[in-house]
Formats: structure tokens, sequence, C-alpha cells
């Protein structure tokens, strides 16, 4: 594993040294980790709606109504 030397403030040393006092993490390592696997998971599903909407952004406009496109929506669901 990488060894890395960071500097944090002091609000957020706080609040890492009461997770690993508290026991939630065994060291400001292991929540420093946990946190960054978090973020790159949030940025996995951000990007997946990005593209998502990308998607529709670029499929054009629809003159069906609320209802029929709430229909068409629901039965894509049961299929």
């Amino acid at each position: 594993m990488a060894r890395q030397s960071i500097s944090f403030t002091r609000p957020n040393d706080e609040w890492l040294k009461t997770q690993v006092d508290n026991q939630e993490y065994s060291s400001k390592s292991e929540l420093v980790n946990d946190l960054i696997r978090q973020a790159r998971n949030q940025q996995i599903e951000i990007d997946w709606i990005r593209a998502k909407l990308e998607k529709s952004e670029n499929s054009g406009f629809t003159n069906d109504s609320k209802e029929q496109i709430l229909a068409r929506s629901k039965s894509k669901l049961n299929d």
C-alpha cells in the first residue's frame, strides 16, 4: 500500500480522531480509505446518471402527454 503524508484542518482532524476513539474505525488511514471508496462509488453513480441524462436530452422531444409517458414507463417496468 502506498504511504502518504497529508494534513487536516483542526475540525477535520478532531472528527477523524472521534471516529477512531468511538471504535468506528481502527485508524485514521482506514477511515480516509473508506471515505475515498465512498466518494469513488458516488462518482460512478453520478457518471451513470449524467450519461442517462445526456442520452435522454439527445434523444429529442416528444409530443406525448404526461399520461402517455407514464403509461409507457410503467409498461417497461413490467417487461
